[in-house]
């Protein structure tokens, strides 16, 4: 293949003019590091070395020296927002929001950190303000997230569902299970107030949403109880063991009440018994354990719970098997029982906890929502640290 005779004299020229930018650019980045304060440079040496403190102090001179550096504003800004100082961070966003020789995409970031000072800070009607004002602009889906989380501090629902509804598809879909707790939630104060009629529209939606809504179906059974109508209610509790059976044991003593309105306990009994023997559940065994001491005595508790223990092994098991022997022991050996009872129970009561499965926060209450990361649905109603027996 033979080569033209131009191309030999056009390659030298395209070298040359690929030196020549080259040459440009490196003097344009060379000019442009002499330009910045020398307190900038420092300022990175110092955050590199994981001093931020000494960081600060360095971006702070070199603002002072060149107020012309937005970006440096944007880095101080946020380093104030994570050491806690929010005034300053604000401050500080705040006199970037307010510039006119700002672009529009800086503008919008301006605002974007600003409401995150607001929303660090604890003003949440200023950080609303600020995210409400980004919605519909190119930080629209950033917006809709600290909004959300805005309203869940608020704890008003319906406008936490507003704005889930204006998700992306694909982020909608994602927040299913917190959309049906937006529901519930709305759906549990409207039947405090014995407002049926919208507490069974707000279930209607949480199913709509999640149609395995643990919550909702409690909440419905909770509503239909309240009516009168207690085999419905009863439908809708046993609907929980195909959705989680681990939520069970919250609808235990309601169970075993609508069978006792009904006349017809021993059928609850029954039922609470299987479902323990299916799903090994402290919580079921403690609902069945007060059920036969009450009903039965301390005898059938103490078989109830000798039972369970042999096939699930727990200390929290073992606490109750010493209560109720206590009762049924005769008079000469409860001192000792009852001695073992104490220092078992003294302990129980230290592990005993419910677990957060996304933060592992531990507290003695069950929450549909993490106190501490907010996670919905994330804490179930499973006593966790038992300390296992077998050997």
């Amino acid at each position: 293949m033979e080569i033209e005779f131009w191309w030999l004299l056009a390659l030298p020229l395209f070298f040359a003019l690929g030196w020549l930018a080259a040459r440009i650019d490196i003097r344009q980045v060379v000019q442009e590091s002499r330009s910045l304060p020398r307190s900038y440079l420092t300022g990175l040496n110092f955050l590199l070395n994981e001093q931020p403190d000494k960081a600060i102090d360095a971006f702070v001179e070199a603002v002072r020296i060149d107020p012309q550096t937005i970006e440096l504003h944007f880095a101080l800004g946020s380093l104030f927002r994570r050491r806690g100082e929010t005034d300053r961070a604000i401050r500080m966003h705040q006199l970037l929001v307010d510039r006119e020789d700002l672009s529009e995409e800086q503008r919008l970031q301006a605002l974007g950190e600003l409401g995150q000072d607001f929303l660090k800070a604890g003003l949440l009607d200023r950080a609303e303000a600020v995210f409400v004002r980004l919605r519909g602009t190119r930080a629209n889906e950033v917006a809709l997230g600290y909004l959300l989380e805005i309203y869940q501090q608020e704890k008003d629902w319906a406008k936490a569902i507003e704005v889930a509804q204006a998700l992306p598809a694909h982020e909608s879909v994602m927040w299913r299970t917190e959309v049906a707790n937006f529901h519930c939630e709305l759906a549990a104060g409207a039947l405090a107030n014995s407002r049926h009629d919208e507490a069974r529209t707000h279930l209607e939606h949480a199913f709509e949403v999640n149609r395995r809504s643990v919550r909702a179906s409690l909440i419905l059974g909770d509503l239909l109880a309240a009516r009168g109508r207690d085999e419905e209610a009863l439908e809708a509790w046993k609907r929980i063991e195909s959705q989680d059976p681990v939520y069970l044991a919250l609808v235990a003593e309601r169970v075993m009440d609508a069978y006792g309105r009904l006349g017809r306990v021993e059928e609850g009994h029954q039922l609470l018994r299987a479902w323990l023997s299916a799903h090994a559940s402290l919580d079921l065994l403690d609902e069945l354990f007060h059920w036969e001491m009450e009903k039965a005595g301390p005898r059938a508790a103490y078989g109830l719970v000798r039972e369970e223990l042999r096939r699930n092994p727990t200390l929290l098991g073992l606490d109750k098997l010493l209560e109720a022997a206590v009762l049924a022991a005769p008079a000469e050996q409860r001192g000792d029982i009852e001695l073992v009872k104490q220092l078992i129970h003294g302990h129980t009561r230290r592990v005993a906890r419910y677990r957060c499965d996304a933060c592992g926060f531990k507290a003695r209450q069950f929450h549909w929502r993490c106190p501490a990361c907010g996670g919905w649905e994330t804490y179930p109603p499973r006593r966790t640290e038992e300390f296992d027996l077998t050997p």
